[in-house]
């Protein structure tokens, strides 16, 4: 695969996955959604599609990693770094136009977002002010990740773990033979994102990607949303260096136990 075929995968891949996964969070969360308040279920298998859909369309190009802690955990069990820069580069921009994409969806509710009310820096409403009915809707959630319990190292601990559950079965997928071939791999990789989401994601919102957390945040902090709240980069740390250990260590536990 040449770089420019991986950069184009990467790109167009994890801006699918990123449509689909921010769309289904706006879809929840958005005033004037039809999808409104569907719940975590409904966003889960959301990431999940995004993750079928970007695989299978990023995969004739450049294999569809759509996650620097994916290329990180594979550069560690082949020992081929080469070509890592060029998945990272086009993972953040396939990460930022896949969250301006969601946001152009969903603009008319975006710019619905201007009833008065006070929040917290995460967005979140401040005890004592409007309720959500009456304040603006909260937005970085749709974005971005933000814990439950604001603890950097549990938060962190989190991350890692859940990381490691992604990219080291990605890694032993590799040993079933057929899996590649007739593309059933993609399929099994999005049921386990969703099976992450459901039994891992509680605690922080599951980022288990740093391209899926830092290139939203930084779109969520130049789009004209009104009344968005700030984009919480005290936070903004733990949902990249948490899946990029993640992502190490998955691949250092696959050489040692395979």
């Amino acid at each position: 695969m040449s770089n420019g075929d991986i950069f184009l995968g990467e790109v167009i891949g994890t801006a699918i996955l990123i449509l689909f996964g921010a769309g289904v969070c706006a879809a929840v969360t958005l005033k004037h959604s039809k999808a409104r308040a569907s719940g975590w279920i409904v966003i889960a298998f959301g990431w999940g599609f995004g993750v079928l859909a970007g695989a299978y369309t990023a995969a004739p190009l450049s294999g569809g990693h759509l996650n620097p802690a994916v290329t990180l955990g594979i550069a560690v069990d082949t020992g081929k770094w080469d070509k890592v820069w060029v998945y990272l580069c086009g993972q953040m921009v396939g990460a930022m136009l896949g969250a301006v994409l969601a946001y152009l969806v969903y603009l008319a509710q975006f710019n619905a977002n201007v009833s008065s009310g006070t929040t917290r820096a995460d967005g979140t409403p401040e005890a004592g002010g409007a309720p959500e009915a009456d304040g603006p809707t909260p937005t970085l959630g749709i974005f971005s990740t933000i814990p439950e319990i604001r603890n950097p190292v549990a938060n962190l601990l989190t991350e890692i773990i859940a990381t490691i559950g992604l990219v080291l079965p990605i890694l032993a997928f590799g040993l079933t033979k057929g899996l590649g071939e007739t593309g059933t791999t993609a399929l099994i990789v999005s049921l386990l994102v969703v099976g992450i989401g459901l039994s891992l994601g509680g605690p922080t919102g599951y980022a288990i990607n740093p391209a899926r957390d830092l290139g939203p945040r930084i779109v969520h902090q130049f789009l004209p949303i009104p009344n968005k709240g700030t984009s919480d980069w005290g936070y903004a740390l733990i949902p990249v260096v948490g899946p990029l250990i993640g992502g190490v260590l998955a691949g250092v536990i696959y050489n040692a136990a395979f």
